[in-house]
């Protein structure tokens, strides 16, 4: 079995393996696609959630079950899935009040135990979603990320005819600003360095021009674009924060105070991925534009090379088994 395998922080090797032994209430999972995420990177780039080494990366994958070790399971061989990338303790005060996004434990598939990045993966039969059968393959994937990016809108909670600036246009940003104009029938403006990503959004969303707004949407995780943010907001303002920082130099967060500016946090998703599932057919042919062309997994450390550097117009980057 081939899988991507990280050892550190830069480090990431292609190897070949056997097979993992099959553990009880899990399912073996034939991987068909595997998306790179942004907080893969970060990890790649600063280890920071490292929970064990070596470890195969990926938590957004879509692919079919060959195998349940489950006499009793809702779940059938053949069945296509998704991975919810949460792993979480189920005995914490936040996951017994059901909101596993919050659990006190809280870590991901891909850090915990093996991700996506391989031509098969093992995991519980908790961690797998069931996709509908209106939900195209190729498109399967991104569940993960639409997740988050409702989640992100359930937090704001903009009304109908709404102005919102989305600062990042990857791919929570992005598919965020998607959201915001298909499902909620905002105006949506975007700061977004990237000419093409720019473009390419404006083409597939219909972005609105730089004007006044009082909702945002902070998911570049860059300090700057925040500064930005809570310069232009108006007062009274609310802003989401769903971008992951590497530091927050230059913050002056006496404009929260004197502008009586909300910032709200966004981590992850608690029930949005299955809402995700369930709307995704109809936004199919925009989400088929955001996507890159398909690479192989011996690609995969390259293209993480290259996502780094900012080179990459499209949203999401995906691996092809």
């Amino acid at each position: 079995m081939k899988a991507v395998r990280l050892y550190g922080i830069r480090e990431v090797k292609i190897e070949h393996s056997s097979p993992p032994t099959l553990k009880s209430g899990w399912a073996r999972v034939q991987v068909h696609a595997a998306g790179i995420c942004g907080s893969d990177l970060h990890n790649f780039i600063t280890g920071k959630w490292f929970s064990r080494l070596p470890v195969t990366p990926g938590h957004e994958l879509f692919g079919v079950i060959a195998e349940i070790n489950e006499s009793e399971s809702l779940f059938r061989v053949g069945m296509r899935v998704v991975a919810d990338s949460r792993v979480w303790c189920g005995s914490c005060f936040f996951c017994l009040a059901g909101e596993n996004n919050l659990c006190e434990e809280l870590g991901f598939v891909g850090e915990v135990f093996d991700g996506g990045f391989a031509e098969e993966v093992i995991l519980p039969l908790q961690n797998l979603l069931i996709v509908p059968d209106s939900v195209p393959d190729d498109i399967a994937v991104l569940s993960e990320p639409l997740g988050v990016a409702l989640r992100v809108i359930n937090q704001l909670n903009p009304s109908a005819g709404d102005t919102v600036c989305v600062a990042g246009g990857g791919t929570i940003g992005g598919l965020t600003a998607l959201l915001l104009s298909r499902l909620k029938k905002c105006r949506v403006q975007l700061l977004e360095p990237n000419k093409q990503r720019y473009q390419l959004l404006s083409s597939v969303v219909g972005l609105s021009p730089p004007g006044t707004f009082s909702l945002a949407v902070e998911a570049s995780g860059h300090p700057a674009a925040l500064i930005d943010l809570l310069s232009s907001i108006r007062s009274g303002g609310r802003i989401a924060l769903v971008g992951i920082f590497h530091h927050s130099k230059g913050l002056d967060l006496n404009k929260v105070v004197e502008k009586e500016i909300t910032l709200i946090g966004c981590s992850v998703f608690q029930d949005e991925q299955n809402e995700a599932l369930q709307v995704m057919a109809s936004l199919a042919e925009d989400l088929r534009k955001l996507i890159a062309p398909p690479i192989t997994l011996d690609e995969l450390p390259d293209a993480y090379m290259s996502l780094i550097s900012g080179d990459s117009h499209y949203l999401k980057t995906v691996t092809n088994q």
